[in-house]
């Protein structure tokens, strides 16, 4: 075997205190009932996460403007609007500082069957989600609770410092080696360590968003239908081991065990309300 000369061997020391001097442990939000209580290691700064997303928001929507694409129908926009505002003040049983977010709740016209929300709040509903589900207002709640769930856990922060990680790792192992890690290393190294942790997050997002929308007064049971829906707009699918989501069959039994967790929930919002 090659012997690493001692100048590499510095180099190899310098890089791994680095990043650990710049990975946080941090725990983004408390349990709630669901029990999401993962601590997570971040080497990118909230802050930069945050100006970013506000920017990126900002572009998506004027080009959406452009192409009269925002809003579209005042409708559609004053249902999505209503349901995240009931979703939004129960983001405090999870993190105290989520409802002072700078919220941000828009329509976007396309076929599209997507919403997604930005850390910081800034959430887009598509316009194709609601109509080729023919999407009910509880199911809604269970799409637009899931994704507010990955900004509550600033899962966004994590993949991008997920992947900072993964870049050094393979740095290493190209002084190491000679050998550029490229092509199929790079996708051995997604495989191995980036898709599993996208996996758990999606089924954080998943727990967490049931209670949401049953803290709101939206039945939690809905997600159930709402992932059987999903299924059934067919399509290939790619095996669960090489997703970044968990298959229909693995998150429907996941999300009707959470459901029934929360029931507790429900019921008594809607005894409130």
């Amino acid at each position: 075997m090659m012997k690493t000369p001692r100048h590499w061997i510095l180099r190899l020391t310098l890089v791994a205190a680095a990043s650990l001097a710049g990975c946080q442990t941090v725990q983004t939000t408390r349990g709630g009932e669901v029990g999401v209580n993962r601590s997570q290691s971040m080497m990118v700064s909230a802050a930069d996460v945050d100006a970013t997303a506000t920017e990126q928001y900002a572009q998506i929507l004027a080009e959406a403007q452009k192409k009269g694409a925002l809003n579209h129908d005042p409708a559609m926009t004053a249902r999505v609007r209503r349901i995240a505002q009931r979703l939004i003040p129960q983001t405090a049983v999870f993190r105290d500082d989520a409802p002072k977010w700078k919220w941000e709740v828009n329509v976007l016209s396309s076929k599209e069957v997507n919403a997604w929300c930005m850390p910081g709040g800034k959430i887009a509903v598509y316009t194709g989600l609601i109509e080729q589900l023919k999407i009910t207002d509880d199911e809604l709640a269970a799409v637009m609770g899931h994704e507010i769930s990955h900004a509550l856990r600033e899962h966004t922060r994590e993949s991008m410092s997920r992947q900072e990680l993964t870049g050094i790792g393979l740095s290493v192992v190209e002084i190491v080696t000679g050998i550029p890690m490229s092509g199929l290393g790079q996708t051995f190294a997604q495989s191995m360590f980036v898709l599993p942790n996208s996996r758990q997050n999606e089924q954080e997002a998943d727990r967490i968003g049931v209670e949401l929308a049953a803290r709101a007064g939206y039945d939690p049971r809905a997600a159930v239908s709402l992932w059987t829906k999903m299924s059934n707009l067919g399509g290939d699918q790619p095996p669960q081991w090489l997703s970044t989501h968990p298959s229909h069959e693995s998150r429907v039994k996941d999300v009707t065990e959470y459901s029934q967790r929360v029931m507790p929930l429900y019921e008594r919002a809607k005894a409130a309300s």
